[in-house]
């Protein structure tokens, strides 16, 4: 059961991850491409494309590594915005805020997953070792 915490996480990570596919697309594409007309760059969409399945399906693997996956994107968005210029400094400013708040949404969404298994690892350990104990 997840609380509204946890759901509006959800639908803010599976937002952002939307709006980034659709900015890389139109960014390399239409808006500003480093080729007139486009630029093969737009591939950069594909590995945005992989983990979109899971984390519609809320798998919490695929949300943990996608978590790490991102940080590409704000790694790029970081670089293009301070080495740009014009429009393509700008988009590359939206990249990094989107990558920010689908990494802290996608954090807080997995934050009751990660105590959980925690909580389960202790109790694992404290029967472990009170059978070692008898």
């Amino acid at each position: 059961m997840q609380n509204r915490t946890q759901r509006i996480c959800y639908f803010g990570t599976v937002g952002t991850l939307l709006l980034l596919i659709v900015l890389c697309v139109l960014w390399e594409l239409v808006l500003a491409p480093l080729r007139p007309g486009g630029s093969w760059l737009v591939l950069k969409v594909l590995p945005l494309l992989i983990p979109l399945r899971g984390i519609l399906k809320r798998d919490v693997y695929t949300m943990q590594w996608s978590s790490m996956l991102i940080l590409l994107y704000l790694g790029e968005g970081i670089v293009r915005a301070t080495s740009d210029r014009g429009l393509s400094a700008t988009l590359g400013w939206v990249e990094f805020a989107l990558t920010c708040v689908f990494f802290a949404c996608i954090v807080l969404y997995l934050y009751p997953y990660k105590k959980a298994a925690k909580r389960l690892a202790q109790q694992a350990i404290h029967k472990a070792s009170n059978k070692a104990s008898h």
